[in-house]
């Protein structure tokens, strides 16, 4: 034990890691519209591949519910075989990534960005998992999910297989909510396993008319990708998804790193050996055609908390998924649908953050609308492209809030007036200090005083000379410009 001081620790933190882990990996697949064996392997591959590589030292990798509607709509356009090939050029472009040390990059992404792009997910995600609640089939797109949920609930009430569904998945929920109001020696169990295992044995006891994961083997679920299925790369809409699921897994990953750094006083993490590990587990699972991994928040958490010392702890984790996939695979069979559904219902509620924006609204409000654009373009087109509207209008406040301009502007009544214009002069600030200049006295010569100017784009320089010919051209004094 000497060699290996933390081995308890660690090994009791990756039973928690585990029992937490194994319904979220199941749900997912089965929320991504793949065989729950699948999220099984990205799961293990998550604790031994990437859980032995350097980077973080504690958190914890595997399906998230982040990717969950992405790789709904990947498996949806282009099929399950090209998975395997868009999930595998993930993780090879993340490699190459943290080879040239760009890791340290995703932490200049706008957290307004990062946090609207999981609350976007999220919507998606409740909206889509509540049609599994009551057993039914929801629409192809977020807003399509949206606004049917009153008729699916509504027709619902009419069905006994449905009423059914809907106990389950709301119990579940009711369950996950509660649990950490219950006494600690009842919370030693995690909430998931609990909700899901509660959930379980209520449908097997009442004989409960729903459906459940459907089963077929660890080794039957392997699906490595065909050499027809890399033809696909050439297609600008997988070229579009491997974008996608390589900025949001990478920021996803460096985020929680960074959080589940402020939960522990141990190694920190370096940030471009992590993004390396993520794109190792990312080609694995892209080979055996399994799910796209991040870094979990959740797993991360409860693995810190359980009193996680070292990465054995994960790697352990992941031997224990494989241990279960390859021994219990067929208790699988008996875990509702809509059980796992309360599960992502819950965790997609997570995602949402309700308290960051109201506090944004009262500090930053540029931000806050940052974060709800993006949300709203995720759910109203598709992910890729509202990540593309958040990132652009991220860039465009930050040029607006770089671009301060300020004119002073002195008459002393007789003799030319003196303007000074200090700052970055950009065509984002040039509609008002236009108005300003032109707002001048048009009768009187102007000395504009450009020595406080840090930058002066060409856009702003065209207008200036264009305003001093028009005002020279009044019959005073031509506009006298000094730049020192």
């Amino acid at each position: 034990m000497s060699r290996y001081p933390h081995l308890k620790a660690d090994v009791t933190a990756s039973l928690v890691v585990f029992l937490v882990a194994l319904p979220l990996c199941v749900g997912v697949a089965v929320a991504s519209g793949v065989p729950a064996e699948l999220g099984l392997i990205t799961g293990i591959v998550g604790g031994i591949v990437t859980g032995i590589m350097r980077g973080s030292s504690l958190q914890v990798s595997g399906p998230a519910a982040g990717l969950t509607v992405l790789v709904y709509e990947a498996v949806r356009a282009f099929g399950l075989p090209v998975l395997g090939v868009v999930v595998l050029a993930t993780g090879v472009l993340q490699i190459a990534m943290g080879a040239l040390k760009l890791g340290r990059y995703f932490r200049a992404i706008s957290v307004s960005v990062v946090e609207g792009m999981l609350a976007g997910i999220g919507l998606v995600l409740i909206a889509g998992q509540l049609y599994s609640v009551v057993g039914a089939k929801a629409p192809e797109s977020g807003l399509g999910k949206i606004a049917g949920l009153p008729e699916a609930f509504v027709d619902a009430f009419g069905s006994t297989r449905a009423l059914a569904s809907l106990a389950l998945g709301v119990g579940t929920v009711l369950v996950l909510v509660l649990w950490k109001r219950l006494p600690r020696r009842i919370r030693v169990v995690p909430a998931q396993l609990a909700a899901v295992g509660l959930a379980t044995l209520a449908a097997l006891v009442f004989g409960a008319p729903v459906a459940t994961v459907e089963v077929n083997g660890l080794l039957g679920s392997v699906q490595p990708p065909s050499l027809d299925a890399f033809g696909e790369l050439a297609g600008l809409g997988v070229l579009g998804t491997i974008v996608a699921f390589t900025l949001i897994a990478s920021a996803e990953s460096l985020f929680s790193a960074a959080a589940v750094d402020r939960l522990h006083d141990g190694p920190r993490t370096t940030y471009d050996k992590e993004l390396v590990a993520q794109g190792a587990g990312n080609a694995v699972c892209g080979v055996l055609g399994a799910l796209p991994m991040t870094a979990v928040i959740v797993r991360s958490a409860a693995n810190v908390q359980a009193g996680a010392r070292t990465k054995a702890s994960r790697v352990l984790h992941g031997v224990w998924l494989l241990l279960f996939a390859a021994l219990l695979p067929g208790v699988l069979a008996y875990i509702p649908i809509p059980a796992l559904a309360g599960v992502l219902v819950h965790a997609g509620a997570k995602l949402i953050p309700v308290e960051a924006l109201v506090t944004l609204w009262r500090e930053h409000r540029g931000e806050a609308l940052i974060l709800v654009v993006t949300a709203v373009s995720i759910v109203a087109v598709s992910m890729f492209e509202g990540v593309l509207v958040g990132l652009a209008l991220s860039v465009v406040k930050t040029a607006w809030d770089a671009s301060h301009i300020k004119l002073d502007v002195i008459d002393k009544g007789a003799g030319p007036i003196q303007a000074y214009l200090s700052g970055n002069a950009t065509f984002l600030r040039l509609p008002k200090l236009l108005d300003s200049l032109e707002a001048l006295p048009a009768d009187r010569p102007v000395e504009l005083d450009l020595s406080g100017v840090h930058h002066l784009d060409h856009a702003c320089r065209t207008a200036l000379e264009n305003w001093a010919a028009r005002h020279s051209s009044a019959g005073t004094e031509p506009v006298k410009v000094t730049a020192d």
